[in-house]
């Protein structure tokens, strides 16, 4: 059996998810894993299609140090126990920078051009490229594909996409990128079938997790995000603050003395939930806490995807349905219900019942613009664009 892996790393975790090549040439999705506590507490757990557990197992710290030696633990495993030896890996890749708008098979060229954006997503470039290192290290004619999370936007407009800098700039790269794009990308083709009717509308996606960000679709396509240059800007985050004055960074350089790595460090690690509380990056935490501090971070988190749905509106010249997804767009009722509230001006309205259930469509019948709650599947889309430009490239 055919199958591809894909692979999604952070700094302490490897995720992996299995899809196996059906003779029709769809995907279907055998198993789901991740090797989390890297270098700490590292475990290995993964589960089968039918959500039963296949592995639940512990290591210790110094057997899975590192990114290479969590992915030769789950190599060792799928060869061993399931016999599995991918025809390629799928990976995903936050930043593609101006050279990529799409996937690509990796060679070290790509590597080597991706490096040059590790400073732009320093939460996540380097450690989606370990991997990739790795493997290329270990099985260099295994094909790799990078995806990336800026690709889905790079369609976006010449006064969507510069900021008001000397043009030299844009050139050289600094433009408004927007990132989740693989999110948005699936988010866009799942929409033509549960809801076709909308599909080919105008519609603002809103990825709330620990990284948020929302997106305009016109005819499901991107043509504005509230991200740009690097995955700071735009909504509050768990540990990222948003939009922010570029005047508080000079005054934090010039009256606090703070250098590049001492900003990066508040910017991308003491911000945003965690900043503003001084408690958790962790909503569910804030939500269940009744310090004061823990309000105003929920109440700013909601405030600003208020401000956010609004100009996104303004970008598309109206609205027809709003979409939730991710880990806090997926699982929080209440949330929802209060970025809804936010949406009043624009018709929009919540049914109660249905958002309590997680339904797909939680808006009342009579609301002006129909909201929806649709789980994302980045590894889907991966796989999808792995198996695509694998079948190219054997023409």
């Amino acid at each position: 059996m055919d199958t591809i892996l894909v692979v999604n790393a952070g700094s302490s975790s490897v995720k992996f998810q299995v899809f196996a090549l059906d003779s029709g040439g769809g995907l279907t999705r055998r198993i789901k894993g991740e090797v989390d506590g890297i270098g700490t507490k590292p475990r290995l757990r993964a589960s089968g299609a039918d959500g039963a557990t296949l592995v639940d197992r512990a290591y210790g710290q110094a057997d899975v140090a590192d990114v290479s030696a969590a992915l030769a633990i789950v190599g060792a495993w799928l060869r061993a126990d399931h016999a599995t030896e991918p025809i390629a890996v799928g990976h995903r890749v936050v930043h593609g920078g101006p050279d990529y708008d799409r996937p690509v098979i990796v060679d070290d060229r790509v590597i080597e051009r991706l490096e040059r954006y590790v400073s732009l997503a320093p939460l996540h470039q380097p450690h989606n490229l370990a991997p990739i290192r790795t493997i290329r290290a270990r099985f260099p004619q295994l094909p790799q594909v990078a995806c990336f999370d800026t690709g889905f936007h790079r369609g976006h407009g010449a006064v969507a996409e510069h900021f008001a800098l000397p043009e030299h700039f844009y050139q050289e790269g600094v433009r408004r990128y927007g990132f989740h794009g693989l999110s948005y990308e699936y988010i866009a083709d799942r929409l033509r079938t549960v809801a076709p009717e909308i599909a080919a509308g105008k519609v603002i996606v809103a990825h709330l997790g620990s990284g948020a960000s929302m997106c305009a679709l016109a005819g499901g396509r991107s043509v504005e995000s509230t991200m740009s240059f690097t995955a700071l800007d735009g909504l509050p985050m768990g540990t990222r603050p948003g939009q922010i004055d570029p005047g508080v960074l000079l005054y934090l350089i010039g009256e606090k003395r703070m250098d590049a790595a001492a900003l990066e460090r508040l910017l991308y690690h003491e911000s945003g939930l965690k900043g503003l509380s001084g408690i958790s990056n962790d909503m569910r935490e804030l939500q269940a806490n009744p310090d004061p501090r823990a309000k105003l971070a929920v109440d700013y988190f909601v405030y600003r995807a208020g401000l956010c749905a609004g100009m996104l509106a303004a970008a598309l010249g109206g609205l027809d349905a709003f979409v939730f997804t991710a880990g806090i767009g997926e699982n929080s009722g209440v949330i929802r219900a209060r970025i809804v509230e936010k949406m009043e001006w624009l018709g929009a309205s919540i049914d109660s019942d249905a958002n309590a259930a997680n339904a797909l469509r939680i808006s009342r019948p009579g609301s002006g613009i129909a909201v929806l709650v649709v789980p994302t599947d980045e590894e889907l889309m991966i796989a999808r664009h792995t198996m695509a430009l694998l079948r190219e490239s054997r023409r």
